[in-house]
């Protein structure tokens, strides 16, 4: 079996490829470089003029060749690495009549926990969705910003003390909102310093957060093992690491007790696998990251499957609804009682709908960043 052809496709506003093979089995894969979708399709098809011809089985001898080929990387060439990735794990499980999990050791449980994303750009909005969200069964939400999911357009200015008053309460609101049912994931985005992020840990112990997510940014590894080694409550971070040695530098500073891989971006099935192992290690969590379209949500299924230390999986909003319902088929169903049921379908469980590319155009992404109130860039 050889490769005849790797297509980068743009739908909605992701960024799939389908890799096929003269034995007529096909792949689909999917790059979370979701800023920079652009570049990473041309690095997708860059080393589609390797791949071509190729044994599609080779997956870990592909993907160290395109990894360690340059050196130079960063979120686009891992995104279109990550995409071939899954796409070639996809086309092995096919290959052999399996699902994905089978080939990584077999599933260690049937069924994978999930967070609901709840957005709102009021405290209504969001609470109102926290509720709608234990009504559909979800029995934890996420994306649960304590600062309002506000349009980037509105210039951004608040006391600190107005800042951290209002974020507490708003935890507080959410917890009385749902009791002790559901399990709040709450996301700040990286818009804290890390003595604000110490500060606003302290404030929000008291309603247990499941975790807390990314309170200040990836740059300096050695800044959240700063915050995590002065509050109680469990950091989750690693969306925008983009390899196993990343997550290793967080790992060995005790900066992180959720692990948050995105395997569009971590180097695929084959990257997470091993950042779920160095996690099981230190019998830390693993908590994909998943903001992308229902491909991505196969393929970090197939983790969830597979690894012992699996705890939370992200469900982005809408992912049964138009556009993303129109991308594939076999996307993963809800069980109405906060579960995604685990596929056995052969590969990774999707198929790209043959009229994906009529229904669902592709929408990019323009450059978009928040300014305070002086006019100054706000991480957001």
């Amino acid at each position: 079996m050889k490769i005849t052809k790797v297509e980068p496709i743009f739908l909605d506003r992701y960024l799939l490829v389908e890799i096929e093979t003269d034995a007529g089995i096909s792949g689909l894969g999917e790059s979370g470089a979701w800023g920079y979708l652009e570049s990473s399709a041309a690095a997708i098809e860059k080393y589609g003029r390797y791949l071509v011809g190729e044994d599609p089985l080779r997956i870990e001898h592909h993907w160290q060749y395109m990894y360690r080929f340059s050196h130079f990387r960063g979120s686009a060439v891992m995104g279109a690495i990550s995409a071939i990735d899954i796409a070639l794990w996809d086309i092995a499980g096919k290959h052999f009549g399996v699902p994905v999990h089978q080939l990584l050791g077999g599933k260690v449980r049937d069924k994978a926990r999930v967070y609901y994303h709840v957005y709102g750009d009021t405290k209504e909005k969001l609470i109102n969705g926290v509720k709608a969200a234990k009504a559909m069964g979800f029995t934890a939400v996420g994306h649960l910003t304590p600062f309002l999911d506000e349009s980037r357009d509105k210039p951004y200015f608040k006391t600190h003390v107005d800042k951290m008053r209002d974020a507490i309460d708003t935890v507080a609101a959410y917890r009385d909102a749902v009791g002790r049912e559901v399990d709040l994931c709450i996301e700040i985005h990286r818009q804290l310093t890390p003595t604000e992020a110490v500060q606003l840990g302290l404030g929000i112990e008291e309603f247990y957060p499941y975790f807390y997510e990314d309170p200040v940014t990836p740059d300096n590894i050695d800044e959240m093992a700063y915050v995590a080694d002065k509050i109680n409550i469990p950091i989750a971070t690693g969306e925008r690491f983009t390899s196993l040695w990343d997550f290793e530098m967080a790992l060995s500073r005790n900066a992180v007790q959720y692990v948050r891989p995105d395997v569009c971006i971590v180097g695929g099935i084959s990257g997470s696998k091993k950042i779920a192992a160095a996690a099981e290690a230190r019998h830390v969590g693993v908590v994909p990251h998943n903001p992308l379209s229902p491909v991505s949500t196969a393929a970090c299924l197939q983790i969830a499957a597979s690894v012992p230390n699996f705890a939370l999986q992200e469900y982005p909003t809408g992912e049964f609804e138009p556009p993303k319902i129109d991308m594939v088929s076999g996307a993963p169903v809800h069980d109405g009682n906060g579960y995604l049921i685990i596929s056995d379908a052969p590969g990774i469980g999707v198929e790209l709908k043959p009229d994906a590319r009529e229904r669902v155009p592709y929408t990019p992404r323009e450059v978009a960043t928040r300014l305070h109130a002086d006019g100054s860039v706000v991480d957001q």
